[in-house]
């Protein structure tokens, strides 16, 4: 609205209200000056000051009154306004933006099956790749333990020679003392080669597991015997627990057996001269359960899962082995459709489990 035409059309109200303003105060003022003619003028003061204020009040309002409403009506009009562009402008937009989302949408559609094509032939490519180099590494690596595992045997063959050969004096003493060294470093070094190549045979899927009817309360004795003299020399007592007998399952016994001597093995790192190591058998329903005991130090209840990770270790800078021990027992256990935790207490010990179905499931 032009500003000219607006005021044009106030000043007319606004002459009026001040002419009617002024006839009520002549009014005011002839009745005041009739009624309280002897009244001084320190009385007359204060009732024209208020007078005068409740006229300044009334024309504040009747002001409002005339400028208000032509502000609203403008204001409002200004608002419809600008929502019609602003409305306006936003469908322009998205019509622009659907628009382009369409065009974007049809190239995409067009490149898709190319690129799919293009991955495809890219992962191809590379499972071949890996495939092969898995397979070179699997024959690399049989060869190789293979062939390690040939000298050590002669190594193994020529300390027994001569710890068999050692005299009773002082001197064959100390050969047959080093002789058994070797047998135990040999025999150790034979696990680390076994290990490694479970460990790839693991990665590739190809981890063998042939159950067969078996005792698994032979197995357990099997398994103490083997680890008697180590234990012994350590000064911790290895034992079989109550076993039932006979404890008839199906199990590949040289897998289970590898279970057994990694969870004592695992054991006697751990467990301070003077302990105590127990392996006992029985069935818990339609399982067979196996465990090994130790007093040892104990694991934290934040590493109970771990433990059963590749290369797990106590800390950085422990040496007791690869690591990879309970990782191969876990996937056996897993490979018969069993299962194997760990339950520890700091400062008490540790009890691993093992359970087997007592009848062997395919697939």
């Amino acid at each position: 609205m032009n500003p000219e035409t607006k005021d044009s059309k106030i000043q007319p109200e606004r002459d009026k209200t001040d002419e009617s303003l002024r006839t009520e105060r002549k009014k005011t003022d002839s009745l005041v000056t009739h009624e309280h003619s002897e009244v001084a003028d320190n009385g007359v003061g204060p009732e024209r000051a208020r007078a005068d204020a409740a006229l300044e009040t009334a024309r504040a309002q009747a002001n409002q009154k005339v400028d208000a409403a032509p502000a609203r009506e403008a204001v409002a009009k200004e608002r419809a306004l600008g929502d019609v562009i602003l409305q306006q402008e936003r469908a322009s937009a998205d019509e622009k933006l659907d628009r382009e989302r369409n065009e974007q949408a049809g190239k995409l559609a067009a490149l898709l099956p190319l690129e799919r094509e293009r991955t495809d032939r890219q992962l191809l490519t590379e499972r071949a790749r890996s495939d092969e180099a898995l397979g070179q590494r699997d024959d690399f690596m049989a060869m190789v333990s293979h062939d390690l595992r040939n000298l050590l045997s002669g190594v193994l063959l020529s300390a027994t020679l001569i710890a068999e050969e050692a005299s009773e004096s002082d001197e064959g003493r100390r050969s047959v003392a080093g002789a058994e060294r070797i047998q135990r470093y040999v025999a150790r070094m034979n696990r680390l080669i076994g290990d490694l190549v479970d460990v790839a045979s693991i990665d590739a899927g190809k981890l063998a597991v042939r159950p067969e009817r078996g005792d698994a309360g032979a197995l357990i004795t099997e398994a103490v015997e083997a680890f008697a003299n180590a234990a012994s020399e350590k000064g911790i007592s290895l034992e079989s627990g109550p076993v039932e007998r006979p404890l008839v399952a199906d199990f590949d016994h040289d897998r289970m057996l590898q279970v057994l001597a990694n969870l004592i093995t695992n054991a006697l790192k751990f467990t301070p001269r003077g302990g105590q190591i127990a392996v006992r058998g029985g069935r818990v329903g339609d399982e067979l359960h196996l465990s090994v005991s130790d007093t040892g130090a104990g694991i934290p209840g934040n590493m109970l899962e771990a433990v059963f990770e590749r290369f797990w270790q106590v800390g950085k800078n422990d040496r007791r082995g690869l690591g990879l021990g309970l990782y191969i027992s876990r996937c056996i256990v897993d490979a018969h459709h069993g299962k194997i935790w760990v339950e520890s207490k700091l400062g008490e010990g540790s009890v691993f489990h093992v359970e087997l179905p007592t009848a062997s499931r395919t697939g």
